[in-house]
């Protein structure tokens, strides 16, 4: 198949592909996104070799993109959580504290990202991406051109900085 058969294939199945990946995801704004993205690796993939039977592989290649958004999501989310030490899940303020613990978590939210602020730029983009983007150490080894022995070492020495910082602010007990 051809990129002109894959525009009147994409055409005729993208509301059934969208409805689908809707479903997966639980997010149009996002299932459309990936349909977009769909389209864009059956090209390149029709670029490389040809595809017999074209569209099951726009809906496997949709679904694919679909698992790997939820996957990196679900990452992501165990990474962050993972990483906040209990000190900081106690910090921050419930609906209804006293405004004193309500200043104690400002202040150690400040004061965390003004030592993060000093981070070297490098560092900056390895914590960004390894725990807001939950990338792996390959991954932003691969985008940074370093080793991921370097990711691994910058990331550790990062969060101690950042463990010390939480644990030289902790409010006394």
């Amino acid at each position: 198949m051809t990129i002109p058969n894959l525009d009147s294939v994409f055409i005729s199945q993208r509301t059934p592909l969208l409805r689908t990946l809707v479903k997966i995801v639980k997010n149009a704004s996002i299932a459309e996104e990936l349909v977009q993205e769909t389209y864009l690796r059956v090209a390149r993939s029709l670029r490389d070799k040809p595809v017999d039977h074209l569209e099951p592989f726009l809906f496997q290649t949709g679904r694919n993109l679909a698992f790997d958004h939820l996957r990196r999501e679900r990452m992501q989310s165990r990474t962050m959580l993972d990483d906040v030490p209990d000190a900081v899940m106690q910090a921050v303020p419930a609906p209804g504290s006293s405004s004193e613990d309500s200043l104690h978590a400002e202040r150690l939210l400040q004061r965390l990202g003004n030592a993060l602020e000093q981070l070297s730029e490098r560092q900056q983009r390895i914590f960004i991406l390894s725990r807001l983007h939950g990338q792996g150490y390959a991954q932003i080894a691969a985008e940074l051109g370093v080793s991921a022995s370097t990711v691994q070492k910058e990331l550790k020495l990062i969060m101690t900085l950042c463990m010390t910082l939480l644990e030289r602010l902790a409010p006394p007990t």
